[in-house]
């Protein structure tokens, strides 16, 4: 009788990664097309992104309390799906805001910001394509190294953005509002440096 195949976490936390970027992609296509009329409508997409994620999510943590041996420690399972999950919640956190305050028209920083996001996302992947070898991949590092540097590219764009902000409207609800969205957006660059930073604790850990 042919022998039950393993339940593949590793491939699993790629399949969370790609939530992550469809939910990248979905921000970006909204931003670079923006339309007050059609955000509600875009919402309720990236939100069924979201729902998705959260279902896969379930399902790992589900198996996990079914198994004895997991190929890294649990707890770690636990962190990561969390981790990968927060990405998705930030994303479409962003819309929520643009939503919320009302915002009719973007600044060009919340394109750049959806730019370094989608980045980070595809680089997010491709990281975790290579985890499952985490033992003798060459190219894992280079991914950890990418998100960080896009991480600190946020970081600066954050800090230039929120300053032009200050310095060119004299609109206190504007000033309120996209200081509000461009710390979601800033959000999502970290929860994406959050997740590798567990990656690169748990390969030390392994090594």
């Amino acid at each position: 009788m042919a022998r039950k195949k393993d339940y593949n976490y590793f491939d699993k936390f790629v399949k969370l990664s790609e939530y992550c970027c469809a939910a990248a992609n979905m921000l970006d296509e909204t931003l670079e097309n923006f339309n007050v009329e059609e955000l509600q409508k875009k919402m309720k997409l990236m939100h069924e992104i979201e729902h998705a994620a959260d279902l896969e999510g379930h399902e790992i943590m589900r198996k996990l309390s079914q198994e004895f041996i997991t190929p890294i420690e649990r707890e770690d399972i636990v962190s990561l799906v969390h981790e990968i999950d927060d990405i998705t919640d930030c994303i479409e956190d962003v819309l929520l805001q643009i939503y919320m305050y009302n915002i009719k028209s973007l600044r060009s920083e919340a394109l750049e910001f959806s730019k370094i996001i989608v980045k980070s996302c595809d680089a997010l992947k491709k990281t975790f394509e290579e985890f499952h070898n985490f033992h003798k991949s060459k190219d894992i590092h280079k991914g950890i190294v990418l998100i960080n540097k896009l991480e600190e590219e946020g970081d600066n764009l954050y800090t230039e953005a929120v300053r032009r902000l200050h310095m060119m409207s004299k609109d206190p609800i504007e000033i309120m509002s996209w200081t509000e969205g461009f710390n979601c957006l800033e959000r999502c660059c970290d929860a994406c440096e959050q997740a590798v930073n567990v990656v690169e604790s748990i390969i030390m850990k392994n090594s």
